[in-house]
């Protein structure tokens, strides 16, 4: 896969699918996730309906820049964040939501893409609606998938699944496949399966195994507050996914995010978690070839 110079001094490595004429759909992974998380029989099907797909490893993950020279404690930060001592807090993230966001629209002008259809999931959801809202030029549409608006009073985590995605990841590489198995808390009900969670797993932990990054990503997350405000004058339009078996971003988070941006679109999906289960591409490929059209 190819790697580009996004930001000063931050690479990303990118894969693309499909015709680079037809309109091009960056898509946005979520919290630790690689760009893997895009499944590859996913990027060709939306490909295959005229669309130049690119996925990219976020910085702190994958085979991108990694932050090392800056650790992130995550009791620490957390610690900081809960007791109001917010100065301490940025003093200990690196980088923030915004300098994610412009990963992505820098790898876009790398690759000669004035404007793109931007579809952010989860954590890719909150770095989508930054690019959106900071460089609305650039955004032909945003979707946002299984995200929030950043205010905590929406999307919240069940305790249950809180506790699985901050819980500490075995670093063997069969501890880190047999521990995957926890992630079905906030997976689809129906269609949910620890063989499909074990085999990303494994191809994740073959491709770039690499834990540090997620501390600094969840603190830019965290201290990029709330973007309600600036939701409510975006003028990009907007689609915005949910599935309505997720628990580790409540459906509240995306019916708020759809109630603040003018006109936006909002799919609810049956049958859906904090994922993205095979049996719903079609319904997903739809949603996002017509919003795209």
């Amino acid at each position: 896969m190819p790697t580009v110079e996004a930001s000063p001094g931050v690479s990303i490595e990118y894969e693309t699918f499909g015709d680079p004429s037809d309109p091009a759909v960056l898509l946005v992974t979520g919290f630790g996730a690689q760009l893997i998380a895009w499944h590859e029989d996913f990027c060709r099907a939306l490909a295959e309906r005229g669309r130049y797909v690119i996925r990219y490893d976020n910085r702190d993950c994958g085979l991108s820049t990694k932050f090392d020279d800056h650790p992130v404690d995550v009791g620490r930060f957390t610690s900081a964040v809960s007791s109001g001592d917010i100065s301490s807090a940025l003093a200990m993230a690196p980088y923030t939501l915004q300098d994610m966001a412009d990963d992505g629209l820098g790898l876009l002008t790398a690759l000669g893409i004035e404007r793109a259809h931007v579809v952010g999931s989860s954590m890719g959801g909150a770095i989508a609606q930054t690019m959106a809202i900071s460089h609305p030029a650039r955004v032909l549409t945003l979707t946002s998938m299984m995200s929030s608006t950043g205010e905590p009073e929406y999307g919240r985590s069940s305790p249950e699944a809180q506790a699985v995605l901050l819980s500490p990841k075995p670093t063997d590489r069969e501890g880190y496949i047999a521990a995957a198995e926890k992630d079905l808390v906030w997976g689809s009900k129906r269609y949910g399966s620890a063989a499909l969670l074990r085999e990303l797993a494994a191809e994740s932990y073959d491709r770039a195994y690499y834990s540090a990054g997620s501390g600094r990503q969840l603190a830019a997350v965290i201290l990029g507050g709330s973007r309600a405000d600036a939701l409510r004058e975006l003028r990009v339009p907007t689609l915005v996914i949910h599935g309505l078996d997720d628990i580790l971003t409540d459906p509240s988070g995306g019916r708020r995010t759809a109630q603040l941006v003018p006109g936006a679109k909002l799919l609810l999906i049956a049958d859906m978690g904090h994922d993205r289960p095979r049996e719903v591409w079609g319904e997903i490929t739809d949603a996002l070839v017509s919003h795209t059209g």
